[in-house]
C-alpha cells in the first residue's frame, strides 16, 4: 500500500496564504501498516544536518484542465532538481508559483518515496470551479443585456473572489449612473451537475427606488443660489416649475428661485388666480432628469469652487455638503460654502524677459490692475492652459522657436483686497526641428503627407506650424481627425526639436450602387465610385493595384446612371492637388454626357416604348480647372481659374419658351476667389470659409448685332454670373475629459446668387439660373444647368411671395438672384472615422427674384427644424431634415401642412 507523508511547510504556507486555501498539515491520505514505514522518510525533517537531495519523480494529482507538464513547468519543481531538506525553499516557491496563477483553491506538495538521495514528489491541487451559466434576476431584461459585458463574468472561465467583487462593482455603478442608490446584489453559486467542478451563478439585483433630487440648497453664499446651480451640469434638481421674482419691498427674493408655493406663502397671496398676472413674466419651467450620480456631483462641487475663484473668491471652499432623504423619498442636497474675501489684480512686474519688452508682453496678457483676479485667465494668458484661439504669451514665444519658454507667476505681496504678481520669464534657446517622422501611414504615400507639413527640418520650431500641419492633414480626408498627432520631442541638451507625425489611416473612398425594376421602363440603377487617394502613376503596375493603386493623393470619379431606354448619364472627372508635385497647384478635368427620352406609354402592356423619332435633350460637357495658393493676403487664399463647355441638342424637346429643336452651347470661364481656415471637413468646430466668383461668357450680342434677332437666340447662350458664399463655425463650450472633443459649434452661412446679361435687348439666359426650395436634389435628371439652392421646409419655388409655396418637386422658372442665410447648432453624437454622426437644430431664411427692382433682402421664407447627418467611409453623406416653414404655416392647418421632411445623399447640398 503506498505511503504518503505530506510535507511540512506550515510556518512558510501560513505567511504566504489564507487559512482557506494554504497547504495545510493533515493526516496522511494512507497511513498503512505503522510497523512498515520507512524510517528514513518518517526522520527526513528531523535530520539534525541539511540534506541534499535529487528529484527522481514528479507527479500531479486533482488537476482537470491544466496539463501535467504545465503545472510542473510552472512550480518549477522538475526531475534532477536539487532540494536541501530540511532549510530549503524548493517547496515554499513551487506552492507560491502555483498559487499566483489564481487558478487554485488549495496547493499541496507530498513526499511519496526516498530511495537513499532520490526523493519522489507529488503535486496535489484542487482547481476552483468554473463558470457555466449566469443569469439576473430582479432586473429587466434590457438592464440585463446591457450589464452581461459590464460584469466581465465569462463562461468556462475559473471563478475567483475578484470577479465576483468586481461584478458587484459593475453592477452598482450601472445603476447608480441611472439614479439608484443602495443598490444590493447577492451572488448565488449552485453546483452544476452536468458540468464536472462547473457551477451556475446567480446574481440577485435588489435596486430599490431611483432617487431624484429634489432640492438643492447653498448655506453662506452672497453669489446667487442660481448662479451656482447652472455651474452643476451633472447634477440638476427635478422638474418643477419656478418663479424667480424682482425684489419685494424687503429686498429678500430678488435673485432667488421659488417654487409657487413658497412664493405665496412668502407674499401671503392665498391663491394662483390671484397672482397669475403678477407670476407670469417670472415663471420659468426647469426641465431636468434629476439623477444623482456622485461622480458627476464631485466634479460640479470642483466647477463651484472653479467659479468662485474666476470672481476673485480665491479662497473659496465647500466646507460641508449634507445628503438626507425627503419624506417623499427623493433627495436633498446642502452645500455650505465660504466664500472668503474677493480679490483683485494689483501690480505686474516682468523678470527675465530679453526678446520682447514688458509693454509688448502686458499688452498681451491683457490683465489691467484692478481686474478681478481670475487665476485661470492668468494661466491662459501665460499659456500654461492651451487655448485654440491662441493669443498667449507662450505662443508669442514658441512662434518664434523658443520651445523651452516658461513663465512662472509669483504673488510678490497681498495686501487688503489686492495681489501683486512678478512674472518670472525664462525663454531658453531657440529650437531648431531636426528629424520629422511619420508613421502610421499605411496606404498614403509619405510624400502626399511631407508636403502639406510646414514643419520642416533646419527651421526654427514654430507652434503655429504644428497647428497648421495637423489641420492640412486632417483636409485631407484619408486620416482619422481625432488620432493626428505631432509628438513634440525636445532636446534640451543640444536645443532641437524632433517631430514624430502619427496618423490613422480611414477609408475616404466612396460607392453609389442601386438597383430597380418598374415604372413601366425596365432596369434602372446607379453605379458610382470615388477614389479619394488614388495613383494614376501605378495605374499599369500590376502590383499597385490591391485591389486598386492608392496613396498619391488624387481622386477619381467615375458615375454612371440609367432609367431604361428613358434616361443615361455618364460622369468621370480626376483630380491632381499637386500639379508637378512642387506646388499646391491643383488640376481637375471632367466629362460628362447625359440623354433623356420621352417615351410613349403602352397602357395595354404597361410599360414604356422607344423609337428614334422620340424627342429628346442631350447634354454633354467637358471642363478644365486650374488652382493655385496664393500667398496674399495669406496662405488660406486660393485661386481657381476654370474654362467649362456645354453643348445642349434639343429635339421637340421645349425646355425655354420659343426653343425645342436646335443647339445651345455654353462657353465659359469661372474664376473663383476662396479662403478656407476650416478645421477639418466633415464636422468642422473652428474657422471659416469664404467664396467669390465670377462666370463668364463671350458677349456675342454685342460683338454680333445679328444674334438679337436670330431664329435660335439661344444657339450661344451669353451671361455673366456672381456667387459670393460664406461660412463661420464657432465652438460653445468648454469640453474636458473623455468628451473633450464632443462640444456644440454654432454654424452660421450667408449665400448670395446673381446671373445678368450683357445686352438689355436680350432676355437674361434662362441657363445658368436658380432653383431655390426643397432638398437641393432635383436637377432634372441634371439635363439643364442651374445651381440648386436648397431651402428646408418648403417645396420648390417659382415667385418672390413667401405666402405662395405650391406643394411641387420641380419648377419651370428659375430666378436670377437669391439670398439665402443659414443658423445650425450642431452636435456630435459619435465622432468615430467610420461612422461620424451629428444633430442639429437650424434656422434658414431664402427667397429669390427676378429682377433687382423686386429684390428685397428682407422678405423672405423662414424655417427651423431639426436634423442628422451620417458620414460612412464607402456611401458618403446621409442626411435627414425635418423642417417646418414659418410662411406656410396657418391658424387652420397646423404644423403638419407646413413641415417637411428632406432626404440627402452623397453631399450636402447648398
Amino acid at each position: 500500500m503506498r505511503k504518503v507523508y505530506q510535507l511540512f511547510l506550515l510556518v512558510i504556507a501560513a505567511g504566504l496564504f489564507h487559512t482557506e486555501t494554504s497547504a495545510q498539515i493533515t493526516p496522511p491520505t494512507d497511513q498503512g501498516n505503522p510497523a512498515s514505514i520507512d524510517v528514513n522518510l518518517e526522520n527526513i525533517f528531523n535530520q539534525k544536518a541539511p540534506r541534499k537531495y535529487k528529484v527522481a519523480n514528479v507527479i500531479v494529482t486533482g488537476n482537470q484542465f491544466f496539463d501535467a507538464a504545465l503545472l510542473t513547468s510552472i512550480a518549477n519543481m522538475n526531475i534532477g532538481d536539487e532540494i536541501i531538506i530540511p532549510g530549503g525553499d524548493n517547496f515554499s516557491k513551487a506552492i507560491s508559483n502555483l498559487w499566483k496563477q489564481n487558478y487554485f483553491s488549495n496547493v499541496e506538495i507530498y513526499i511519496t518515496k526516498v530511495e537513499g538521495t532520490n526523493i519522489y514528489l507529488e503535486i496535489a491541487v484542487t482547481e476552483r470551479p468554473r463558470l457555466s451559466t449566469f443569469t439576473f434576476k430582479g432586473i429587466s431584461k434590457s438592464q440585463a443585456d446591457d450589464l452581461t459585458p459590464k460584469v466581465g463574468l465569462v463562461r468556462g472561465r475559473i471563478i475567483t473572489e475578484n470577479n465576483r467583487r468586481s461584478a458587484i462593482e459593475a453592477i452598482e455603478k450601472y445603476f447608480a449612473e441611472k439614479g439608484y442608490r443602495g443598490v444590493k446584489t447577492e451572488i448565488q453559486e449552485v453546483k452544476d451537475a452536468k458540468v464536472d467542478n462547473s457551477v451556475t451563478m446567480t446574481l440577485l439585483v435588489t435596486k430599490g427606488n431611483k432617487v431624484k433630487i429634489s432640492d438643492i440648497y447653498f448655506t453662506g453664499n452672497t453669489v446667487p443660489s442660481t448662479r451656482l446651480e447652472k455651474k452643476m451640469k451633472g447634477t440638476k434638481e427635478m422638474t418643477r416649475l419656478t418663479v424667480h421674482p424682482p425684489a419685494d419691498s424687503a429686498g429678500v427674493l430678488s435673485g432667488n428661485s421659488l417654487t409657487f408655493k413658497d412664493y405665496l406663502r412668502h407674499t401671503g397671496f392665498l391663491s394662483f388666480t390671484q397672482t397669475k398676472e403678477l407670476l407670469d413674466p417670472y415663471v420659468r419651467l426647469k426641465l431636468s432628469s434629476a439623477k444623482y450620480d456622485e461622480k458627476k456631483y464631485a466634479e460640479d462641487k470642483d466647477k463651484i469652487l472653479d467659479y468662485y475663484n474666476s470672481l476673485g473668491y480665491r479662497d473659496a471652499a465647500i466646507v460641508s455638503d449634507t445628503q438626507y432623504y425627503n419624506s417623499k423619498g427623493n433627495l436633498n442636497i446642502n452645500i455650505k460654502v465660504k466664500e472668503g474675501s474677493k480679490y483683485y489684480f494689483g501690480n505686474i512686474a516682468w523678470r527675465g524677459n530679453t526678446k520682447y519688452s514688458d509693454s509688448v508682453l502686458a499688452n498681451i496678457l491683457g490683465i489691467q490692475k484692478g481686474d478681478v483676479y481670475d487665476l485661470e485667465i492668468l494661466n491662459k494668458k501665460l499659456g500654461k492652459i492651451m487655448s485654440p484661439e491662441g493669443g498667449d504669451i507662450s505662443g508669442l514665444y514658441m512662434d518664434d522657436g523658443y520651445l523651452f519658454f516658461q513663465a512662472e507667476a509669483v504673488e510678490t505681496a497681498v495686501y487688503n483686497d489686492t495681489i501683486d504678481h512678478e512674472i518670472r520669464v525664462r525663454e531658453g534657446p531657440q529650437a531648431t526641428l531636426r528629424n520629422i517622422r511619420i508613421a502610421g501611414n499605411d496606404k498614403t504615400k509619405e510624400h502626399v503627407i511631407r508636403r502639406e507639413l510646414r514643419t520642416i527640418p533646419g527651421e526654427k520650431f514654430r507652434r503655429s506650424d504644428i497647428i497648421r500641419s495637423t489641420r492640412e492633414l486632417a483636409q485631407l480626408n484619408f486620416f482619422n481627425q481625432e488620432k493626428i498627432n505631432p509628438g513634440v520631442v525636445p532636446n534640451a541638451d543640444d536645443g532641437t526639436v524632433d517631430i514624430n507625425w502619427t496618423v490613422e489611416e480611414k477609408s475616404s473612398d466612396q460607392l453609389e450602387l442601386s438597383a430597380g425594376w418598374g415604372g413601366g421602363i425596365g432596369l434602372t440603377g446607379t453605379l458610382g465610385v470615388t477614389f479619394n487617394n488614388f495613383s494614376i502613376n501605378n495605374i499599369f503596375r500590376k502590383t499597385a493595384w490591391q485591389p486598386l493603386p492608392t496613396g498619391d493623393g488624387q481622386k477619381l470619379s467615375v458615375r454612371f446612371q440609367s432609367n431604361g431606354k428613358a434616361f443615361r448619364s455618364y460622369n468621370v472627372s480626376f483630380t491632381e492637388p499637386w500639379l508637378g508635385g512642387k506646388k499646391r497647384n491643383s488640376f481637375t478635368v471632367s466629362l460628362y454626357d447625359t440623354k433623356y427620352r420621352n417615351g410613349i406609354y403602352d397602357y395595354y402592356n404597361q410599360r414604356y416604348t422607344y423609337t428614334d423619332g422620340d424627342s429628346y435633350i442631350q447634354t454633354s460637357g467637358v471642363g478644365i480647372s486650374l488652382g493655385k495658393q496664393l500667398k496674399w493676403p495669406d496662405d488660406y487664399f486660393s485661386l481657381v481659374t476654370s474654362l467649362n463647355y456645354t453643348r445642349y441638342v434639343l429635339k421637340d424637346y421645349a425646355i425655354f419658351q420659343g426653343f425645342s429643336n436646335g443647339v445651345s452651347n455654353n462657353f465659359n470661364i469661372k474664376v473663383a476667389l476662396q479662403r478656407s481656415s476650416v478645421d477639418q471637413p466633415i464636422f468642422p468646430r473652428t474657422g471659416s470659409s469664404f467664396l467669390l466668383s465670377g462666370q463668364f461668357t463671350p458677349p456675342y450680342s454685342l460683338i454680333d448685332k445679328s444674334k438679337v434677332s436670330s431664329a435660335n437666340p439661344y444657339e450661344f447662350v451669353e451671361y455673366h454670373k456672381w456667387r459670393f458664399n460664406g461660412e463661420w463655425y464657432v465652438p460653445i463650450g468648454k469640453p474636458s475629459g473623455a468628451e473633450r472633443n464632443k462640444q456644440f459649434v454654432l454654424k452660421t452661412a450667408v449665400k448670395y446668387g446673381y446671373i445678368g446679361r450683357y445686352n438689355d435687348k436680350l432676355e437674361i439666359s434662362p441657363f445658368e439660373r436658380f432653383q431655390v426650395g426643397d432638398a437641393g436634389l432635383s436637377n432634372n435628371f441634371a439635363l439643364l444647368g442651374y445651381d440648386i439652392i436648397a431651402h428646408r421646409g418648403y417645396p420648390v419655388y417659382e415667385t418672390s411671395n413667401p405666402k405662395i409655396n405650391p406643394d411641387q418637386q420641380g419648377a419651370s422658372r428659375f430666378f436670377t438672384m437669391f439670398n439665402k442665410y443659414t443658423m445650425e447648432l450642431r452636435y456630435p453624437l459619435s465622432l468615430n472615422p467610420s461612422s461620424t454622426i451629428f444633430g442639429l437644430a437650424f434656422f434658414e431664411a431664402a427667397n429669390g427674384w427676378y429682377s433687382i427692382k423686386d429684390y428685397n433682402p428682407f422678405k423672405l421664407r423662414r424655417s427651423v427644424g431639426l436634423g442628422m447627418r451620417f458620414y460612412l467611409p464607402m456611401f458618403g453623406l446621409l442626411g435627414f431634415d425635418y423642417g417646418i416653414g414659418l410662411d406656410r404655416y396657418t391658424p387652420g392647418g397646423g404644423l403638419k401642412d407646413a413641415a417637411r421632411f428632406t432626404f440627402m445623399l452623397g453631399f450636402e447640398p447648398e
